[in-house]
């Protein structure tokens, strides 16, 4: 029996390049579009079929690109947009596709949309974003609500010109766009065409579940006492409008087009409220970006405060994604790292010398033998671990880390009443959860700088770059890079390892078995698999063992295993 087809999509594996820190090509200590071309050849070797950029338009970065000033041009920190036609052609003439991020909820304050929405009451696009007068509470003036800024503070910026108050659920440098205008939605169609015509193969979307909000914007309820600001996702993501939107964006452009779509859609676990974006009769994404998993280590008021997890937790999760509404069509995205988390190996493994290779190996196990769309972000191949505890906050570039210390520093000050107040414990936290851990330069080889850059780096490099980088472990078959290339093809080379649910398809059956203790586990599988006959190991962890499968097994620290068995056929 022949096997249905499947769009080139869902077979993928998907390498995300973190531009500013993959590799800079001219000195500057800013990773560049030449530097990526200049790695084409290390991608397809590593088996990458779509390169993921995140953004590269032109920016003040105040948010490290997510803020546009200009989305039909490259920042001249990366090159040009003739380095980006060099690096499309590039990636295709090597059978490789090349994915855009696409930041549409907010621009950059610096943007000619905004400048112009800004200047006056009456200029044509004052309502291509969220404009409100301030409310007057006891005789203050106060913002139009309460709601409070993902990097801390109000959401609202007041502009003195006008008096009146911008909606930015970001950085007062990214004003969000009005949705419900259609002019507003017609010009983010023109650019997504710009870059289709140009030769994209798709987009991520940036937070593209927060484009509809609340009618009437009211105010957030009061969750957070030690401060007047509240969180108010209920009012902003998931809005009334979002899939009215998103279809009509499918209807305008997607659907013209054979692209890869992934939605990120932060605020939500709700399973039904996600699978709306995704199930194939409503015609909107691909697939999306949840992050029930990325938040199981998190606290509620912050994502860079680390709360202890469980093996069980992380099963469950994993599990109930991998089942839900696959008859239906829903498609997931698998992931365990992207520019916005730490280091997966730090999170979920085990960072230390004896057990750092062992564990990334068995996450990547983990993530292989998944259902859906393989992500993969830079430096994960290499098994690349959080920067020390050693370094000061000074070394935390990152907008969301700095606001965050600045508010928790501000608070704690004022209820001590003295400017010296203790922080290490905001920093045992930071070093275990900080999105700066993904930012660091890529570590290319044991040269200086680990040979990022010639020039002084924009971003410190991780102090391990001596023993640890892409050179030494290209050299070296039982590096964590040669396991992943292993692994991917191993996941290509098994359709059951993509398409299974149960881990079965067609008439192939998968068993994985994964250690995440630093101690021996003994498992007995006993009838739960239907007999252990007919098992191969495809895939270990554990160089150069051909174990047969037994009932009962044990499995060393960190060990993970991908038996496949193919059944018999009259």
């Amino acid at each position: 029996m022949s096997k249905p087809p499947h769009p080139w999509w869902k077979s993928a594996t998907v390498y995300q390049i973190y531009p500013a820190s993959f590799l800079d090509a001219n000195g500057d200590g800013t990773g560049d579009l030449a530097g990526i071309i200049a790695k084409l050849d290390y991608l397809k070797d590593l088996g990458v079929d779509v390169i993921w950029l995140s953004p590269i338009y032109r920016s003040p970065l105040a948010d490290m690109g997510y803020d546009i000033s200009d989305y039909e041009d490259i920042d001249s920190r990366y090159g040009t947009l003739e380095d980006w036609d060099r690096l499309l052609q590039g990636a295709h003439a090597r059978g490789m596709k090349l994915m855009m991020d696409l930041v549409v909820n907010h621009t950059s304050d610096e943007h000619a949309w905004f400048t112009a929405s800004k200047s006056s009451k009456n200029d044509p696009k004052r309502d291509w974003y969220i404009w409100r007068p301030g409310k007057v509470v006891d005789g203050k003036e106060l913002p139009p609500n309460n709601w409070k800024s993902v990097f801390q503070g109000s959401a609202w910026e007041r502009d003195s010109a006008s008096g009146e108050y911008y909606l930015h659920l970001y950085l007062p440098k990214q004003p969000d766009l009005n949705w419900d205008n259609p002019v507003v939605r017609s010009a983010v169609w023109d650019v997504m065409q710009f870059w289709v015509r140009r030769g994209c193969d798709g987009f991520r979307m940036d937070v593209i579940n927060c484009i509809s909000k609340t009618d009437g914007l009211p105010d957030a309820p009061l969750v957070d006492h030690a401060q007047y600001y509240q969180p108010a996702s209920m009012y902003f993501a998931n809005g009334p409008q979002v899939h009215k939107y998103i279809k009509q964006m499918h209807a305008e452009v997607l659907s013209h087009h054979d692209l890869i779509t992934v939605g990120e859609t932060p605020f939500t676990h709700e399973a039904s409220e996600l699978a709306a974006y995704v199930l194939p009769q409503n015609r909107e994404l691909n697939m999306v970006f949840h992050f029930e998993l990325m938040d199981i280590d998190s606290f509620s008021e912050s994502p860079l405060l680390r709360k202890p997890w469980t093996l069980g937790e992380l099963k469950e999760i994993i599990g109930r994604w991998q089942r839900f509404m696959r008859d239906d069509g829903f498609w997931n995205a698998v992931f365990l790292e992207n520019h916005d988390h730490a280091r997966s190996v730090s999170r979920f493994g085990n960072d230390s010398a004896q057990w750092r290779a062992a564990s990334a190996k068995m996450l990547a196990i983990l993530q292989i033998t998944q259902t859906g769309t393989l992500y993969v972000y830079q430096g994960q191949e290499l098994g690349i671990k959080n920067f020390p505890r050693t370094w000061g906050i000074e070394e935390y570039n990152d907008v969301a880390s700095q606001n965050y210390w600045n508010l928790i520093k501000e608070q704690r000050q004022t209820a001590q009443g003295k400017e010296d107040v203790e922080m290490s414990d905001l920093l045992d936290s930071f070093a275990q959860k900080a999105r700066d851990h993904a930012r660091t330069p890529m570590q290319w080889n044991a040269s200086p700088h680990a040979g990022f850059t010639t020039g002084t780096p924009w971003m410190r490099v991780n102090d391990d770059y001596r023993e640890w980088n892409a050179e030494q472990q290209i050299s070296d078959e039982t590096s964590v890079h040669a396991f992943w290339k292993r692994a991917l093809k191993v996941r290509k080379a098994h359709d059951v390892l993509v398409f299974a649910y149960t881990r079965n398809y067609g008439s192939t059956s998968a068993l994985v078995l994964l250690n995440f203790k630093e101690g021996k586990v003994e498992v007995d599988l006993g009838e739960a698999i239907g007999g252990v006959a007919g098992y191969t190991l495809v895939l270990g962890n554990y160089e150069n063992e051909a174990i047969g499968l037994e009932e009962k097994v044990t499995l060393r620290e960190y060990e993970g295993r991908v038996y496949v068995r193919e059944a018999l056929l009259n």
